[in-house]
């Protein structure tokens, strides 16, 4: 196998470890998350746990079809318990996982992987989405 596949399934399979990571801090997130905010910050998370679940099983999937064995490994999660945390641990995965599918493309693009490069495109359009969302839910002032 070409060493440039075999890097690129090394690294998604790191993005595989990560969005398996991201579906259980966001389903921790949402049994723990309290107060005024659990109302609105409940469905939110929930919602997140479906995106990111696809994106493990199209990685998943992926990862075989290149010829590598998909992990089955979760990346560490945070167990913060405030409310602020918890929002500030959902954001900086989110913005490590853009980081690492900005890398991942132009892995694709190199080796002419174009299913994937495009794929990839839309999940950083999802994740940049959760980023932005996250921020915004931060604005808020009573979480200063």
């Amino acid at each position: 196998m070409d060493k440039k596949v075999e890097a690129l399934i090394e690294d998604l399979n790191v993005d595989l470890a990560h969005e398996y990571g991201a579906a259980i801090q966001y389903s921790y997130s949402a049994s723990v998350v309290t107060g005024l905010f659990r109302s609105a910050l409940k469905p939110f998370f929930e919602e997140e746990i479906t995106d990111e679940l696809g994106h493990a099983l199209y990685l998943s999937e992926k990862i075989k079809s290149l010829g590598g064995l998909p992990t089955t490994e979760s990346a560490e999660v945070p167990q913060p318990t405030e409310v602020k945390d918890i929002l500030n641990e959902a954001l900086q995965a989110e913005k490590d996982t853009i980081i690492r599918y900005e890398k991942r493309i132009k892995q694709a693009d190199e080796l002419g992987f174009t299913e994937l490069k495009v794929k990839l495109e839309d999940m950083l359009a999802d994740e940049t989405h959760h980023k932005e969302e996250i921020e915004r839910l931060l604005e808020d002032h009573r979480l200063q």
